[in-house]
């Protein structure tokens, strides 16, 4: 038996998350369905994270078994004759039995975009959280900022999935601006349930003046949600890096 890696990137506005679940098209079993006419059985796959409905991924890893001796190098191309156009398989590869595509993932980065104009741009419907309100951008890096290292994130997630911990660590919080476009990127050992939107929607209080970045320490230590920002729209969170011991690709 084969375990079988592989890249993928998606554009996540037509689905309901990765997940496979009864209210609506997921990625997961889109997937599913195009690697079972290709390979010649049912197939499961196991994905690096469950993204939520409009949640997008330019970098993504799944894996699956397979007694297939279809070569990896040919997988990619057969697989994408039966995918739709915003489901890509960029690459597969052969791994170890053990490998586990989020168990085996020692920390993942997820990058928020904003589009901070008072013009919306249709190239980004769907695709960024448009604020018209001018944003400041070094305030919100210094907000960032706070939220790095390890803490109880409590304050900062939503309610919907369970977990025995809700303690992270962050390694980075940066934020960039590129001309109207912010770019918030956050790489941490694991994420709670809407924890990057919380966030997001944090730095924008702060850029507002509603909480100050000092603030943060505080409203972690609380961990009462009510106390940080709103939850930012789930069209401007891409899943952009993901990191294993095993060289996957």
């Amino acid at each position: 038996m084969r375990n079988i890696a592989l890249k993928m990137s998606y554009v996540g506005t037509a689905y309901h998350g990765w997940q496979t679940q009864k209210n609506g098209a997921t990625v997961q079993e889109v997937l599913e369905s195009a690697l079972a006419a290709v390979v010649g059985h049912p197939v499961r796959c196991i994905g690096a994270g469950r993204t939520d409905a409009g949640v997008h991924a330019s970098v993504y890893v799944a894996n699956f078994q397979t007694e297939s001796t279809i070569p990896c190098s040919r997988l990619p191309l057969a697989v994408n004759t039966r995918l739709p156009g915003d489901i890509v398989v960029q690459k597969a590869t052969e791994v170890s039995p053990d490998f586990n595509a989020i168990g085996s993932c020692l920390k993942k980065e997820y990058t928020y975009q904003i589009f901070n104009s008072r013009i919306r741009d249709p190239f980004y419907v769907d695709r960024v959280w448009f604020y018209p309100k001018k944003l400041d951008a070094e305030v919100m890096a210094a907000a960032a900022a706070e939220f790095t290292g390890t803490h109880d994130f409590a304050a900062v997630r939503s309610v919907g999935t369970e977990t025995r911990s809700t303690v992270r660590t962050v390694h980075y919080f940066q934020v960039e601006r590129r001309e109207d476009l912010i770019l918030c990127r956050v790489c941490a050992n694991g994420f709670l349930y809407n924890m990057v939107r919380a966030m997001v929607g944090t730095l924008v209080y702060v850029s507002d003046g509603k909480l100050s970045p000092a603030d943060i320490p505080g409203i972690l230590e609380r961990g009462n949600r009510t106390a940080a920002g709103p939850t930012a729209p789930a069209c401007g969170l891409y899943m952009t890096g993901l990191w294993y011991d095993e060289e996957v690709f």
